[in-house]
């Protein structure tokens, strides 16, 4: 089926172009069961709905949260959501995606903690639920730009990445530098625990570092190759952390990278999800490690943002409908759910759906596919979406994300990140400021 724009007025109308498409999303119209409590970790989600980390690149020169992130997270914290997992935060200076993203440090800590009491202050009196919340940690590989300018640091040349122009050999990582950095995640999870997050999240999506080394078959040494050296950095961090630390520790994870191997993860020869090894890894996270929550992702913001973030307007034309990306990753996500069920999961992708999307929400509950939703650009363009959805039981489609990419756009030129439309006051002159830059240097 041919790409088309989202133009649904009503439920039904999404149901019958997803069999005619012959995809299953898993609908409902029982928003009563987002509303019901979730125990894990000793802690007591109120609801199940939850603030994926988007990155607003809006920190200080040295890491800490400036004044738009402030705002941002105060905005974050009237939503009603019962969890809310804060962005892409460095643990190293050269892992910075940008100049201005967060990295926690013994300087900083403080100033991450002065936050963390905002949102649990301002949540409690505003909507009447103490969110969980839980800090993502970082090391951004092959996206660092610490500095404003590409600085590299990957784990294998990636010819679908790069085309005729390989990176220098000189950016992969050794096995040296590698190893050190258990070592890093533990002490920055040491600080996140300090500054009051309940959780830390050691990130294994969307391309990054650990992410890219999941997939890194073509690399020789002790982290490429096998299984075991592919997830060795992952398990080595993850018990790190654990070791150094009482918030519970777990990851947002990459099912599916959506590339052909020897460069993908979660992928058969032909390309497409292939769940053997993911269910592998979690089930190593799971029964060995003790994690009761992963959050679960797809694919590649970079190269395929298609395949994580389904869009009506983006860098390229998708040969697929929306509606097939929305249900690869329903699948992807109930298929590793469903072998561990007692394992909590948040799923992903939801946004697209405008003002369905808390019926797929309520139906990947209610099917069993996970037991929180996740909720990414809508969070940036409607902060206050949970509220809505648990009171009403629906959402406003004047507030909704409309999957027009600006806020990716903001982040890709270097500028700080939010809603153009919703937010336009403050992020449309940013954008418009950003479009034109981009022109000039045409």
């Amino acid at each position: 089926m041919p790409y088309e724009k989202f133009h649904y007025n009503k439920i039904d109308q999404v149901i019958t172009e997803a069999e005619k498409l012959g995809v299953n999303l898993p609908l409902s119209e029982n928003m009563a069961l987002l509303s019901r409590p979730l125990n894990f970790c000793g802690l007591t989600a109120s609801n199940r709905l939850a603030i994926q980390p988007m990155e607003g690149c809006d920190g200080t020169a040295d890491g800490a949260p400036d004044e738009l992130t402030v705002r941002r997270y105060h905005r974050f914290a009237r939503s009603g959501a019962g969890l809310i997992w804060a962005e892409a935060t460095a643990i190293l200076p050269e892992g910075r995606a940008n100049p201005r993203q967060l990295m926690i440090t013994e300087q900083n800590v403080d100033e991450f903690k002065r936050l963390v009491d905002d949102i649990r202050q301002i949540a409690v009196r505003e909507t009447g639920v103490n969110p969980i919340l839980v800090l993502q940690l970082t090391h951004s590989g092959r996206y660092s730009k610490p500095e404003g300018k590409p600085a590299p640091l990957i784990a294998q040349n990636n010819p679908l990445f790069e085309n005729d122009k390989p990176i220098n050999q000189t950016r992969i990582v050794t096995d040296e530098y590698i190893k050190q950095l258990p070592e890093v995640y533990a002490r920055a999870a040491k600080l996140a625990a300090r500054a009051g997050f309940d959780g830390v999240d050691i990130k294994s999506c969307h391309g990054y570092l650990m992410s890219e080394l999941l997939a890194s078959h073509t690399r020789k040494g002790e982290y490429g190759g096998c299984f075991e050296n592919r997830t060795r950095l992952l398990i080595d961090s993850v018990s790190a952390a654990k070791a150094a630390t009482s918030a519970f520790v777990t990851s947002r994870l990459n099912l599916h990278d959506g590339f052909p191997l020897p460069y993908g993860w979660g992928v058969g020869e032909d390309g497409r999800p292939d769940m053997a090894e993911p269910v592998r890894l979690v089930e190593i996270l799971h029964h060995k490690l003790n994690f009761e929550l992963l959050d679960f992702t797809i694919g590649n913001p970079y190269v395929n943002p298609h395949v994580n973030r389904p869009y009506d307007s983006g860098p390229y034309i998708p040969d697929e409908h929306p509606f097939e990306g929305l249900a690869r990753m329903c699948e992807c996500i109930s298929a590793v759910k469903n072998k561990f069920p007692d394992l909590k999961v948040i799923g992903s992708g939801f946004s697209y759906l405008r003002q369905f999307s808390a019926n797929l929400a309520a139906g990947m509950v209610e099917t069993g596919g996970a037991d929180i939703a996740g909720f990414g650009r809508m969070s940036f363009a409607y902060p206050t979406f949970a509220c809505d959805i648990l009171k009403n039981g629906s959402l406003d489609t004047r507030k909704c994300c409309i999957a027009c990419g600006k806020c990716s756009e903001l982040m890709r030129a270097g500028r700080v990140a939010g809603c153009a439309i919703r937010d336009r006051e403050l992020y449309l002159p940013i954008f418009n400021y950003a479009s034109k830059s981009t022109v000039s240097k045409v």
